[in-house]
């Protein structure tokens, strides 16, 4: 690795440990490409927290955007994520639309309004996770990822809402509403009482309504992950994690909206490296 994807990983390291695990994982030629992607992810994830109003975070997003596509007018070369990026996308040819797509549905983040749906929240993070997934998937092995797109799909939405699970207080302090009107409205929810709180009945509904979402994201994935060659396994390391983390999310119930859901480092571990040796 050169020195920015070298910058990547010590990034990675504390921004998303999950992912960072999985890179240690991959051929050792491959892992500053999937560092650059991650530490990408990463970095754009944290804007909401950078900014204190939506309009310099959508200019630090529409920076992205332009740097992608070749019309940013300053120099990568003083950003290493930036810099690291701009090279794996060239290497690996990976699409520029996707990372287009990526930004444009992290604009959600920077504002309060509700997920209007489902469906909405499956768009959002098919764009976001699901498509790193597939990013990963194309830096792994070009000719295969291609044909994956549809487990990465289930794959991403899985490890997706399971996120937006465990960042829930969160996102409630912020007041932010990830979880969809109409999955509130079928258990008897509505935005305004999962920010308040004051409703213990309704916010484990809430709870239960997404982890089951998740999970039926995850059940098509594990029918299917058979068929995943080896070369491709590295890109969906980070999903292994999912289950441990849904079934902490369940055990809290309506303490999960107030209490950040996390395992322990060494459980993370173990769970990976049986993983990666035992197939995703």
């Amino acid at each position: 690795m050169d020195a920015n994807e070298t910058h990547c990983m010590d990034f990675l390291r504390d921004a998303d440990r999950d992912r960072y695990l999985s890179v240690l994982y991959a051929p050792e030629e491959k892992r500053g490409g999937l560092a650059a992607l991650y530490a990408f992810n990463a970095e754009v994830a944290r804007i909401r927290d950078l900014v204190h109003d939506p309009l310099p975070g959508e200019v630090r997003l529409q920076w992205w955007r332009d740097l992608v596509n070749g019309t940013e007018h300053g120099a990568a070369a003083g950003h290493p994520i930036a810099a690291a990026l701009l090279k794996t996308i060239d290497h690996y040819q990976l699409p520029r639309t996707a990372f287009d797509n990526y930004c444009e549905a992290r604009i959600f983040d920077l504002y309060d309004d509700p997920m209007p749906s489902g469906n909405d929240l499956e768009g959002y993070c098919g764009e976001t996770a699901s498509a790193l997934i597939q990013l990963a998937g194309l830096v792994l092995d070009g000719e295969a990822a291609p044909r994956f797109a549809e487990l990465a799909g289930h794959a991403g939405v899985a490890q997706g809402v399971t996120g937006l699970l465990r960042l829930l207080p969160l996102h409630r302090r912020r007041g932010q509403v990830f979880a969809p009107a109409d999955l509130l409205k079928a258990v008897g929810a509505s935005p305004e009482a999962l920010l308040a709180g004051t409703d213990k009945d309704a916010l484990n509904r809430v709870v239960a309504a997404m982890a089951a979402l998740a999970q039926e994201h995850l059940a098509a994935f594990d029918k299917a992950k058979g068929v995943l060659p080896a070369a491709l396994k590295p890109a969906y390391l980070p999903v292994a994690v999912v289950p441990a983390y849904l079934k902490a999310v369940m055990r809290k119930g309506e303490d999960a909206a107030t209490q950040i859901v996390e395992i322990s480092p060494i459980r993370r571990q173990w769970i990976m490296f049986r993983a990666a040796i035992g197939g995703v």
